[in-house]
């Protein structure tokens, strides 16, 4: 299969993790630029409290407002018994409230398929449009990872890779406590093979690669570094778990006004010297830099990326003089 550059989906460039659990924190969010926020029943909330945060979920996806931002549910993982009902509870009680879930700890295809086929069922049952929930896949152990390019596959549904780097040491006995940092004595990047798996697998099936928290939020330095380097690799944002952290990633996963006026100028460049006008050419300078097909392709990924941050050009093309 030829891999493809990511489509331009929902902006999610911040993720922002809510605990469905927590009245406070559901409303305050909704004030939040955040791109997306997912309420969250699983490792948020305590056993005790899984079927009260289903009920304060659906009251806030119903009552609240969302505006601007993708609106995702966090539901348990289908080793736990709690999963089909959150679904149900979820998708039954606010479905047309809702753009996504998201099913963590994801270590086969055949998990996703199984999500697909309940949320069909319960969208045709209370008459939904069937297939426009989508679905988020959180890479967390290292089957996941092994299995990760089978999984991006397994659903048209599907729109996201995440990566979830907390319970992923965890499954390869990572020595740090610290999630996202680097362990000690490791004279390079633990994370970038990781990384670049998940990365893959999503851009070879059209998806977007999210990066996982970053749990020190009184360190904004140690996030905008971690964050950089993900953003660097080409992921389109990560989950925060604080309000501090979202205006840096919804920066550091944004292209900068320069790169996004650059990519447009590519793009109106190319498009003209493919014309009659620009004499039907394949490749034409634009300054000092030769551009063709290939950069057209790469000023696209920029271009989409800018447009769905909301920024504007501020500079426009003028066709060169024949």
């Amino acid at each position: 299969m030829t891999a493809v550059p990511p489509p331009v989906l929902r902006p999610r460039r911040s993720c922002l993790a809510v605990p469905g659990s927590n009245p406070r924190f559901l409303e305050k969010a909704q004030g939040l630029p955040a791109d997306l926020v997912f309420l969250d029943l699983e490792d948020a909330v305590a056993p005790s409290a899984k079927e009260e945060a289903r009920r304060l979920v659906v009251a806030a996806l119903n009552e609240g407002d969302w505006s601007g931002r993708t609106r995702a549910v966090r539901v348990n993982d289908w080793t736990t018994h709690w999963t089909y009902r959150d679904v149900i509870a979820v998708v039954e009680g606010a479905g047309a409230r809702l753009d996504c879930l998201v099913l963590p700890k994801v270590q086969s295809a055949e998990q996703i398929v199984a999500l697909d086929l309940l949320l069909t069922q319960i969208e045709r049952a209370v008459g939904l449009e069937a297939g426009r929930i989508g679905i988020e896949a959180q890479v967390e152990n290292a089957r996941g990872l092994l299995e990760v390019e089978a999984i991006a596959a397994a659903s048209p549904r599907l729109e996201t890779l995440v990566f979830g780097p907390a319970d992923f040491m965890a499954s390869i006995a990572m020595r740090t406590l610290v999630v996202g940092e680097q362990p000690p004595g490791y004279p390079a990047d633990a994370y970038h093979h990781i990384l670049m798996r998940i990365l893959l697998a999503a851009r070879a099936h059209g998806l977007q690669a999210i990066d996982g928290p970053y749990l020190q939020i009184r360190n904004p330095d140690g996030f905008r570094e971690v964050a950089g380097r993900s953003a660097a690799l080409g992921f389109d944002g990560k989950w925060v778990l604080h309000p501090d952290q979202i205006e840096a990633a919804n920066e550091i996963f944004a292209p900068s006004q320069a790169d996004y006026d650059h990519a447009e100028l590519i793009l109106d460049a190319y498009a003209h010297a493919l014309s009659a006008a620009g004499g039907a050419r394949g490749a034409v300078m634009l300054g000092e830099e030769m551009i063709d097909e290939a950069s057209r392709k790469m000023a696209l990924v920029v271009a989409g990326q800018g447009r769905a941050a909301g920024l504007t050009r501020t500079s426009a093309f003028t066709p060169p003089a024949r």
